[in-house]
C-alpha cells in the first residue's frame, strides 16, 4: 500500500457516515482511492463494550474488529470519485479469522485491499495488526446503495 501525504488525508469523519459511538477508525494513514487504504483505531479501555466483554477481561469483540476492517474499506470506496454519493454497506463477510486477542490499550493498524469494484457492488481483503501482528483477517463484500 503507497502512503499518502499525511497532511492531505481526510479525517475518518470527513469520508465516513458512521458517528461515535460506531466509528471505529480514529485516523486514516493512507488512501489509493477506489484500491486501498489503512487506518488506526486506538484502544483506550474506555469504549462501551469492554465493561460486559468480559467483566475482568476486557476483550475487543472480533465482530468490531470486522466492522473497523470494513469501515476503512469504506473510506478506500469513498474516497474515490466514481462512488460519491453511495453508501457502502456490507453484503458479506468471508474467512474471517481471529488470531490474537486485543485488549484495553492495544492501538490496531487496519489494511483494505480492494478488489474489484462496480458501479453496484465490490470486494476486498483486510487485517487488523497489533504491534505488527494479526489479530483479524477477512473478506469483505460491499453492496453500494444511494446514500
Amino acid at each position: 500500500m503507497s502512503p499518502s501525504d499525511p497532511a492531505a488525508l481526510p479525517r475518518p469523519d470527513e469520508l465516513l457516515p458512521h458517528r461515535p459511538p460506531f466509528l471505529f477508525v480514529d485516523e486514516l494513514t493512507s488512501i489509493v482511492p477506489g484500491v486501498s487504504a489503512a487506518g488506526i483505531w486506538r484502544l483506550t479501555g474506555d469504549e462501551y463494550f469492554f465493561a460486559g466483554h468480559f467483566p475482568g477481561r476486557p476483550t475487543l469483540p472480533g465482530v468490531l474488529m470486522c466492522e473497523a476492517i470494513a469501515q476503512v474499506g469504506a473510506a478506500a470506496v469513498l474516497a474515490d470519485p466514481k462512488f460519491a454519493g453511495k453508501l457502502p454497506l456490507f453484503g458479506g463477510l468471508d474467512s474471517a479469522r481471529f488470531r490474537r486477542q486485543v485488549v484495553p490499550g492495544d492501538e490496531l493498524t487496519i489494511e483494505v485491499e480492494l478488489g474489484r469494484m462496480s458501479a453496484r457492488a465490490g470486494k476486498g481483503t483486510g487485517r487488523a495488526l497489533v504491534r505488527g501482528e494479526v489479530a483479524c483477517q477477512c473478506d469483505l463484500l460491499f453492496v453500494l446503495a444511494d446514500a
